[in-house]
């Protein structure tokens, strides 16, 4: 059967108004049926709407619903519109209900979920029988995808058969491959006439040209680099090679009571790691001389006065719009007082320095800032006790651009209110301009990335260290299981937008799954609580095999399995299990349920099942890991389990979103890691730590330390994106289960009576208390607290002495190796 000439979807990638995701769903799952599949373009002009263009006419097809019509009607011959005229009509109506879900509110969302999950209840899909995937179901999928709300419906837990029929569809290739798509096209230019060839954002940086362009990254070494700080980097790092300049990493060390060599040391380290080669390292503390003589030049030009106004009163009057009371003291008295700062004196110590900008200007930025401030009692640690005095960031970081030759400064727009501060330094000392370029902040939920909070967390010892998989660090998240090239993906992805993102983490942990799961090989672990012992009858004495580790992927090797008449089975396996039953033992054969025998408690003991290798594996509804309980010395590897200790995460607060007047101390999540005791196949003895493997039905995991607890291997779960990885085990604003069942009965409550609205808020209000329950992660496991074992930093890994000097390769991290992606 010939296909139709191939028409072109053409979408601008940023559209905010376009459903993308339900377009280029529906063209993927089409072009599952095609040869040659048709081709989409992403266009550089966002004012004009998405469309199909018709070959070989050339007509034009707008409107999300049209081209969907439009495309089912071409490829109609392929089955992708139903197999008969009824199915073709009942897709139609399903265009028609995905045209408007993204446009209803929450509670009209609702009321069509409870429809989809009534006629879901005998189906497996939406169109006819229920008995075969139709375009209805791709496109009704991403449209609520598209909309609000539908995530939160399904973590309700009150639309059971629509969360398994979205489950099998979000497993489908072609989800992974729009996604991908999606991904892919936010992330680089539009192809179109005078489009740049090479990959990157659909943006320029003003004035830059190449071969002149100088950007620069001034981390403070007071602490360890996170996800929000990767943004910065990646994207400095990326216009200095997108323009052919340079890369200037510049550690901003003015204020010594924070800050440490091992801080430093770890930054460089962790850049190194994200393919980050800066052109030149410097400090500001290279340039303190230079500084303080414009800090007098300022005040010789009266730019600047010495105050010794109280801090608190300081805060108030700038506030307030009020004049300090030092403001127009002589030239004279302004450099004595200063070079009473700088001598450290007891007098010294109660000024600091303040630009002399305005009092009472509306940017309250530009209220006389302090420019210089005395600090005697920490040395500093590179230049020691030589100064008694520091500039602020906000004095050092233009004058430093200016002498480095910074071409474009790019920092977070939560910075722009003092860019005319910048520029007025600038213009003040005469000094070369510096074009400023500002970009949205990263966030994410139920997360912390200020310094000093995550700080307070390894003072207390709840977690252990810079490096722990809780912590949002770079080497945080890097021992958790996420890999360079996902990050860098991550940020790329995310774009220099100027909007302040909230991101929630299964889009990152996704992307994550997707680099790993073609590449790491597959294990087997049980759970040793009330592990079940099995006897299978028709087979006779103990045997090895050589599998593949990875079925789809010869190149990551093999691996040894034992066989034999005795087997171990985890208890929820064997629980599930009816008599007779017939069920799979996961790459090895099909055996049949003979009999149970339970425990006192009613658990089961034991099993006698019977071999029937030979059974059709696809006819059994179950199919279960196993382990070979064999004696010492029947084979080379009888005998030989390991035991393993898997550990899972919660994350540190309870509120996604913590508000300005929140004190995130009273958000800590009680209870943030979980072990539990497992056996693992002895092939797992053979892994070196930092490796990522999949437990097969149990998760994806990374070695963390090879002698752990008690010499047990231990082994971190690497989130996979799901929800059931990803979301809070313990959110006070979730309210665990129960919470969301109540928010969503509300929600419907009162989009019906308006009057029930005070009633049903309460019912809300009330069900937001976390429950005992969240003590236990899903599978049942003790918790661990932190308080109990958490011994400081110990556990980080070893930093090297200083690396000022040193030339660093990504090969030289004590950490993990991993090698870097640009």
């Amino acid at each position: 059967m010939s296909a139709p000439p191939a028409p072109v979807l053409r979408v601008h990638a940023l559209s905010k108004t376009e459903p993308l995701n339900l377009l280029l769903s529906l063209r993927n799952y089409i072009n599952q049926h095609l040869a040659e599949p048709f081709p989409v373009e992403f266009t550089p002009d966002g004012s004009q709407p998405a469309h199909l263009v018709l070959k070989p006419a050339g007509e034009e097809v707008t409107g999300t619903g049209e081209i969907i019509r439009k495309l089912l009607d071409l490829y109609a011959a392929f089955g992708v519109a139903g197999k008969d005229a009824h199915d073709s009509g009942e897709i139609s109506t399903y265009v028609d209900t995905a045209a408007k879900l993204p446009t209803l509110s929450f509670a009209e969302v609702g009321s069509v979920a409870d429809e989809l999950d009534q006629h879901l209840a005998l189906r497996s899909f939406l169109v006819g029988t229920g008995h075969a995937l139709t375009a209805a179901d791709v496109i009704i999928w991403a449209s609520f995808k598209t909309g609000a709300g539908f995530t939160g419906l399904i973590k309700a837990n009150q639309h059971k058969h629509l969360a398994r029929w979205a489950s099998y569809i979000e497993s489908l290739p072609l989800v992974a491959q729009t996604q991908e798509d999606l991904r892919g096209a936010r992330s680089t230019k539009a192809k179109g006439p005078g489009a740049a060839k090479s990959s990157g954002f659909d943006v320029f940086l003003p004035g830059a040209k190449k071969g002149q362009v100088v950007t620069r990254f001034p981390p403070e070494p007071s602490g360890y680099l996170h996800l929000g700080h990767t943004k910065a980097a990646i994207l400095n790092s990326y216009f200095a090679k997108e323009y052919e300049g340079r890369l200037i990493v510049r550690f901003d060390d003015t204020n010594p009571s924070k800050e440490k060599t091992e801080f430093q040391d770890a930054i460089i380290e962790d850049l190194a790691l994200l393919g980050i080669k800066p052109d030149s390292t410097s400090h500001t503390s290279d340039y303190f001389d230079h500084i303080y003589k414009l800090a007098i030049q300022l005040i010789k030009q009266g730019d600047a006065y010495a105050d010794d106004t109280l801090q608190e009163e300081m805060r108030a009057q700038r506030m307030d719009g009020i004049a300090s009371a030092r403001r127009n003291e002589s030239i004279e008295d302004n450099l004595a007082r200063f070079a009473d700062m700088s001598s450290g004196s007891e007098e010294g110590r109660k000024w600091c320095l303040r630009a002399k900008m305005s009092v009472d200007d509306p940017n309250k930025a530009l209220r006389d800032p302090v420019i210089y401030r005395c600090n005697v009692e920490v040395s500093h640690h590179r230049t020691g006790t030589t100064w008694k005095v520091y500039p602020t960031y906000d004095f050092a970081c233009p004058v430093v651009d200016a002498l480095e030759g910074i071409t474009h400064a790019l920092r977070t727009n939560e910075y722009r209110d003092r860019n005319p501060q910048y520029a007025w330094m600038l213009e003040k000392l005469k000094l070369r301009n510096v074009e400023i370029w500002d970009f949205g902040r990263l966030n994410f939920v139920y997360t912390l990335l200020s310094k000093r909070k995550l700080q307070w967390f390894v003072d207390r010892g709840i977690v252990t260290g810079w490096d722990d998989p809780r912590f949002p660090t770079v080497r945080g998240v890097r021992r958790r299981g996420m890999t360079i090239e996902n990050m860098h993906n991550f940020i790329l992805a995310t774009g220099p937008s100027q909007n302040v993102i909230n991101m929630e983490w299964d889009s990152i942990w996704a992307g994550n799954k997707r680099i790993i799961d073609p590449i790491v090989p597959r294990f087997t672990a049980l759970e040793t609580k009330d592990l079940v012992k099995c006897t299978i009858s028709g087979i006779s004495g103990v045997s090895e095999k050589v599998l593949p580790r990875h079925k789809k992927n010869a190149e990551l090797g093999t691996k040894t399995t034992v066989f034999g008449p005795n087997c171990f089975i985890e208890q929820v396996d064997a629980a599930s299990f009816k008599d007779n039953e017939e069920i799979t033992l996961m790459d090895w054969g099909n055996v049949y349920v003979r009999s149970k025998k339970l425990a006192e408690d009613g658990s089961v003991a034991s099993l006698e099942m019977e071999a029937h290798l030979d059974g059709d594996f696809k006819k059994t509804e179950k199919k279960v890991t196993w382990l070979a309980d064999a004696p010492v010395g029947a084979t080379p590897r009888s005998g030989r389990l390991t035991e393993v200790l898997l550990l899972d995460y919660d994350y540190l607060i309870t509120k996604k979103k913590l508000e300005e007047e929140d004190e995130f101390e009273k958000f800590v999540t009680p209870v943030t890691q979980f072990e539990t005791l497992a056996i693992a196949d002895s092939n797992v003895s053979e892994l070196a730590e930092g490796q990522s493997i999949q437990f097969e039905r149990k998760g994806y995991y990374i070695l963390d330390k090879a002698q752990g607890k008690d010499g047990k291997r231990e082994f971190i779960r690497i989130p996979d994106g799901r929800e059931a990885t990803a979301q809070s085990k313990n959110a006070a604003d979730d309210g665990g289960t129960e919470g969301r069942k109540a928010a969503a009965q509300a929600a419907r409550a009162k989009a019906k009576d308006q009057n029930s609205q005070s009633d049903a808020a309460g019912s809300a209000s009330a069900s937001k208390k976390p429950s005992k329950s969240t003590a236990k992660d899903s599978t049942g496991a003790a918790p661990f607290r932190e308080a109990d074992a958490a011994v400081g930093s110990s556990n980080m890994y070893p930093i090297k002495p200083s690396l000022e000097d040193v030339e660093i390769e990504p090969d030289t991290s004590k950490m993990y190796k991993m090698k870097p992606v640009i």
